[in-house]
């Protein structure tokens, strides 16, 4: 598909420019980035930029890469000051792009002295939201960096040092330079492309470990801990094997990495954003102090380390042309991500299970959970999901309430039901002999090597769909992402020996989802999803609750005329199914009141999958680890 560009992406993809100062492409930028405030939430840069006499621009990273939105956190930039040759410089915000920023290079000077500063805030991008704590920190280069205008701004060298608190440690998949500097606790990195910096997070912190999770492999592969206490880096071993198990599954399934060596930074932490961010070389996940040292918790994210590491094949070696931008200030456009963040979804819950991350029994609560929200969004009846992929940069920022009318970054979860349906029927056409993981290695996998880019376009996904199973792929993508479709596709649940089903009984994992989301989930019954406080997040439209009048943003105060709680709303869902009454809600909204007769009778429901015995258990097959388990023979499920 052709892909368009504005007049100035044009001009600088083809290496034209309006008169400008020259960056020489010999001499490295040089970023020094000061740490020691991170504890208090600031940090502090300068850069050293050569250039030749006339105007320069400067920009600001605007859209950063697996963020898929125009996030850069430039509202958190302060301080900034130019100047060269000790004499300070006059800089001038564009009018039109508020990251880019000109200024004129005096003829007696080779370069522009910069200096910023970074506020930690919670705001922001998810990259820069809640990055530090007194006792660590998480460390995005964009944030810290301008680059001037040239023919190839991702291939400028950028010689980094970063100075830590004392006491500090560190982990990256940066390579350090090959002497120190002599000042304390500052690392001196090589040199390395504007774009390798990028994908190069940092965390650090006074409290943290570093585990090699396959010794003596090539490549190797790091989990470095960074957290708020001693306690919260306790690694099990029944843990650490599982990470290790997850590096021999990944490379099984792809056959072949495209990084030199892999680490995941894992920051536990109560007081960062939580979110897990995709790097080349690297992960940058953000959890819970207790992620480690609670099941629960960590039975709750056992797919966010699988998901961003297959982004390493899915996303940074393969990557849609959209989103494949010659620089960051490019609008990148986010139509693929059903392929790009929907089969690494659906491969990242795959290889929890297989990894042991994950029990089989759990994938397919989880899975159930997705599957009955998606098919419950009247949302669906006015907008596709290649919809909410197109408009991702405008849904990651949508408020967390109304979901079900609006749709939300569907592609990620509805990612999991169809692309298990193209795993069961390419297990189909080849009678059993093929599967989605022969894509992957064809796809992703090729021959191993350094971190490269390799762009894609639909067609290319589609052809290589056919090569490993014939098939109207192009129809049968057609129907599921592009056409409206007012039901959740169930062909690979149902082609996998199991169906969607429903219980009155809370499932093990849907408690511990409802523990950690902090909320009460009846949306298969009443309709409605309420938090610990009581305040309802979201109606599905044409539900009891919705019939009765309840909304979002409502706040739940009795139940039946008792004070709400989580046990008084289900017993009365419970009750209801008998004395065929209905149930009286009493909630507020904005300062009034209002009683709201909820004429619901079908009992408490809850998502399942269920066994459907006249077809083979493909899921258990799918699930069927590739590799034995470390310190096994065999591969072994559960």
């Amino acid at each position: 598909m052709e892909k368009k560009r504005g007049i100035a992406g044009l001009l600088i993809a083809c290496g034209i420019f309006i008169a400008s100062a020259v960056v020489a492409d010999t001499a490295p930028v040089k970023l020094d980035v000061d740490a020691t405030d991170a504890p208090r939430g600031l940090l502090h840069a300068r850069l050293h930029i050569p250039a030749s006499p006339g105007p320069l621009t400067l920009f600001y990273p605007k859209w950063i890469p697996g963020e898929h939105m125009p996030s850069g956190p430039i509202n958190n930039l302060t301080g900034l000051k130019m100047s060269a040759n000790g004499r300070p410089l006059t800089w001038r915000r564009d009018a039109d792009d508020m990251f880019t920023f000109h200024l004129d290079v005096p003829t007696d000077a080779d370069a522009v002295e910069v200096s910023l500063d970074f506020l930690l805030s919670a705001g922001g991008s998810f990259s820069a939201g809640g990055s530090a704590t007194a006792r660590l920190l998480d460390l995005s280069w964009n944030q810290m960096l301008l680059y001037p205008q040239t023919a190839s701004p991702l291939k400028l060298s950028y010689a980094a040092t970063l100075k830590l608190p004392a006491g500090w440690k560190f982990g990256t998949a940066l390579p350090l330079g090959i002497s120190t500097r002599s000042q304390p606790g500052e690392v001196e990195f090589s040199p390395a492309p504007l774009e390798t910096l990028i994908d190069s997070p940092v965390i650090a912190g006074q409290f943290f470990r570093t585990v090699e999770l396959t010794p003596g492999a090539t490549p190797p592969h790091f989990l470095h801990l960074a957290a708020d206490s001693a306690a919260a880096l306790e690694l099990k071993p029944d843990d650490a094997r599982a990470f290790t198990h997850l590096v021999q599954e990944a490379d099984a399934l792809f056959g072949a990495a495209h990084y030199r060596d892999y680490h995941f930074l894992l920051t536990l932490s109560d007081h960062v954003a939580h979110f897990g961010l995709e790097h080349h070389e690297s992960s940058d996940n953000r959890v819970g102090e207790d992620f480690l040292t609670d099941a629960e918790v960590r039975t709750f994210g056992a797919e966010l380390l699988p998901h961003e590491m297959v982004h390493s094949w899915n996303g940074k070696f393969r990557r849609p042309a959209g989103l494949a931008t010659p620089d960051y200030q490019q609008p990148m456009e986010d139509e693929l991500l059903w392929v790009y963040e929907g089969l690494t979804d659906y491969l990242g819950q795959v290889l929890a299970a297989r990894s042991g991350l994950q029990t089989n029994a759990d994938f397919r609560d989880s899975f159930a959970l997705t599957a009955a929200m998606l098919d419950h969004r009247s949302g669906r009846e006015w907008r596709s999901l290649a919809d909410t992929a197109v408009s991702a940069q405008l849904l990651y920022d949508s408020p967390g309430t109304d979901v079900n009318r609006r749709r939300s970054v569907d592609f990620y979860p509805e990612g999991d039901l169809i692309w298990l349906e193209a795993d069961t029927v390419i297990r189909r056409q080849t009678h059993g002999k093929k599967s989605l993981d022969d894509f992957c290695r064809l796809f992703h996998g090729g021959k191993s090597g350094p971190p490269q880019v390799v762009p894609y376009a639909y067609d290319d996904v589609v052809n290589g769909l056919n090569s490993v199973a014939p098939y109207d792929w192009k129809t049968f993508f057609q129907k599921r992402i592009y056409e409206i479709n007012p039901r959740a596709p169930m062909g690979g649940i149902e082609n996998s020996g199991w169906r969607l089903a429903y219980t009155n009984e809370v499932t093990p994992f849907l408690k511990i989802y409802e523990g950690q989301r902090k909320v009460t989930d009846l949306s298969c019954s009443l309709g409605i999803t309420v938090g610990s406080e009581g305040g309802i997040g979201d109606v599905l439209a044409g539900s009891p609750a919705d019939r009765a009048g309840l909304s979002a943003n409502m706040k739940l105060v009795a139940v039946n005329g008792r004070s709400w709680s989580a046990k008084i709303l289900r017993t009365a869902v419970t009750t209801a199914a008998t004395n065929r009454a209905p149930i009286e809600l009493l909630a507020e909204r904005d300062g009034f009141y209002q009683t709201c007769k909820v004429d619901y009778h079908g009992g408490e429901k809850y998502p399942v999958l269920e066994r459907d015995a006249t077809k083979p258990d493909l899921l258990a097959e799918i699930l069927k680890p590739l590799t034995p388990a470390p310190g096994t023979n065999s591969p072994s499920g559960k």
